[in-house]
């Protein structure tokens, strides 16, 4: 268990002396070494949001009282105070801190407390919603701080030997240990890359952005999340990889925003069941169903029907895997792509660039006297479509909010995507109002809402439904 904290100790690396104990004195050895090394660098995260809400009356609704006291009833605003923490690890000396998206989500004010127990206020220089990840800053006034340093969390294995740090339930830091129970685990959560490190160290409430470590004290990966129906830990936390972290911190230290590459193409994971038609001996790899045209994957000779083996020489099974890999690329440059064509072996050379926003979003709200009054909507593109975490390859107009009345006079919904007005096609807002100019009164029309097609005839006099 511990030959590798003799190995840390000694100056040797982890992968030369990767083994199980070999005696007693090697079981009884102890963690602390590594402890002491990497606890000062992860700090607790504590967050304050102000939220505003407002009384009403009992009689605000009524009408009676509305016509003689007009809105007098509506209420006082009032405020309370929301407080959560977390934890964050220290990945530059000079005061940057790395954490979770969600701890730090909506937060009007961030404290950061050090080991040592001092306290910071904290900036936010980027946050990463799709990977669950968030840079902050504190000032240190030369000051500097202890860091973990990253792994190339491409080398971990299952079965080593990891160390979970951060503050469960407030308790103040805490220490768990454990293994790497699996790689690269999807559909855990919400986030759009999905490709975690699962541990079988504790990882309760609290733990969130706090570190996980190996045995040579290096950072393998930031506590996330825990798959558990109590709250607690049932020995499955996952971790979002070091690789990943370390470019999100890259980004943000260097341009201050974040623009991942897009692939342009898309497809399924070979199954037992595909395999056997396309006369594989084996499942593996990515079928390729869909190339965008004019995209990296259709510039690099990509086809439908193609089967993706590896990426930058990485092997690929699965689609989440094609998107966590092309995800930690950096736009320009090229990256090799190792594809099954037929019986044939090929590599493509990709183009790495940024998800084109064609047509621009041009984010409306629409006014005049028509069925769709104050609906707000937007073009959909690639680039739109990768940051609001909707299909890249969808194309048509998106609607971001519909008031009440409108949404229950014509069915729409927020997330409707139009896809035809009048029989024509939609790809822009401009469509859209070019057929509510012809007649503002009565409309049909076409949305894909979920994946699933709605049609709706809307009448101001006579029979409107949707179906």
């Amino acid at each position: 268990m511990l030959s590798a904290v003799l190995g840390l100790l000694s100056g040797n690396s982890l992968a030369a002396d990767k083994r199980v104990p070999s005696s007693d004195l090697e079981v009884q050895m102890s963690y602390a070494p590594v402890v002491k090394r990497a606890a000062p660098a992860v700090v607790n995260i504590y967050t304050k949001r102000v939220i505003k809400t407002r009384s009403y009356s009992p009689f605000a609704n009524d009408p009676f009282f509305q016509r003689f006291f007009g809105n007098r009833f509506g209420g006082a605003p009032r405020q309370r105070i929301e407080r959560s923490l977390g934890s964050g690890v220290i990945v530059k000396n000079d005061g940057v801190i790395v954490t979770n998206f969600h701890v730090i989500n909506g937060a009007d004010e961030i404290t950061v407390a050090l080991s040592d127990r001092r306290e910071f206020d904290a900036e936010v220089i980027l946050s990463d919603e799709k990977a669950d990840l968030a840079v902050l800053r504190i000032k240190t006034d030369g000051e500097m701080l202890p860091t973990l340093q990253f792994a190339n969390s491409d080398k971990i294995e299952v079965g080593d030997l990891v160390l979970a740090i951060g503050n469960p339930f407030g308790v103040g830091q805490t220490v768990t240990s454990g293994i790497v129970s699996a790689l690269a685990r999807t559909q855990v959560s919400k986030q759009d890359y999905q490709f975690f490190i699962q541990t079988d160290a504790a990882v309760n409430p609290g733990n969130s952005g706090g570190a996980l470590i190996g045995m040579d004290g290096a950072l393998i990966g930031i506590n996330t999340a825990i798959f558990s129906r109590s709250g607690g830990s049932n020995g499955i936390g996952f971790a979002i990889p070091a690789n990943m972290v370390r470019h999100v911190v890259n980004s943000a230290l260097s341009e201050g925003k974040l623009v991942r590459p897009w692939f342009g193409g898309s497809g399924q994971a070979v199954t037992s069941d595909i395999a056997e038609s396309l006369g594989f001996d084996r499942p593996g790899g990515i079928l390729v169903d869909d190339i965008f045209p004019g995209g990296p994957a259709d510039k690099a000779g990509l086809k439908p029907g193609d089967v993706i083996l590896k990426l930058d020489d990485k092997e690929v099974s699965n689609p989440q895997a094609l998107h966590y890999y092309t995800g930690l690329e950096t736009v320009g440059g090229t990256i090799p792509l190792e594809i099954l064509r037929g019986e044939e072996k090929k590599i493509l050379t990709v183009p790495l660039e940024a998800a084109p926003e064609d047509p621009p979003r041009n984010i409306t709200t629409l006014e005049g006297d028509h069925l769709f009054y104050g609906m707000k909507l937007a073009n959909l593109s690639p680039a739109y479509s990768q940051e609001i975490g909707t299909n890249v390859y969808e194309q048509g107009v998106i609607v971001l909010n519909v008031p009440r009345a409108v949404m229950r006079r014509t069915s729409v919904r927020r997330g409707d995507v139009f896809k035809s007005v009048n029989d024509n096609k939609v790809r822009t807002i401009k469509d859209i109002k070019a057929e509510l100019d012809k007649d503002p009164a009565n409309i049909e029309f076409t949305l894909n809402r979920s994946g699933r097609q709605v049609e709706c005839i809307i009448r101001v006099k006579g029979k409107s439904y949707c179906k």
